[in-house]
């Protein structure tokens, strides 16, 4: 009976402990509604900052993205991206982006891998400020791009 109550007081620390972790990275967003670190992150480079379809601790999902902390990678070479997507790290947050949509953004800056692994041939568009074409990405492609200034993309 002792073994069974200590492993329940156990379970209940850890439980405290885990919460009060994912509560010390939350904030109060504007709606109201709790958003985490990661989701402040994503909200700083996505200029409209669309409303996620659902945060957890390890990522932000939009219709169409999903947003993690980067893994540490060397390069492109090491940058998992899943086949029909273009995946690419900035300033320490992996963008997975798999809809064919413009998406706006901001604070893009520095440098990162990135790679198109969409169907062969798809291109992805970076534009400028103005809305002019920066520079573009045939599929399959992998490499190092930089982002500053990129304002808006379109994965095909």
């Amino acid at each position: 009976m002792n073994v069974i109550k200590s492993a329940a007081l156990l379970v209940a620390a850890t439980a405290l402990a885990a919460s009060s972790t994912v509560a010390a990275t939350a904030a109060d967003g504007p709606d109201g509604t709790r958003v985490t670190g990661l989701q402040q992150k994503a909200d700083r480079v996505l200029a409209d900052s669309p409303t996620p379809r659902r945060v957890t601790a390890d990522a932000v999902e939009y219709e169409g993205l999903t947003v993690t902390d980067a893994p540490r990678t060397k390069g492109a070479q090491d940058l998992a991206c899943d086949y029909g997507h273009l995946c690419m790290i900035v300033n320490g947050t992996k963008f997975d982006f798999y809809k064919c949509q413009t998406w706006n953004l901001t604070n893009w800056t520095g440098n990162g891998p990135f790679t198109n692994n969409q169907t062969p041939g798809t291109v992805a568009k970076f534009f400028n400020k103005d809305g002019s074409v920066r520079w573009t990405s045939t599929a399959y492609q992998a490499g190092t791009a930089t982002w500053d200034p990129i304002w808006s993309l379109r994965p095909c």
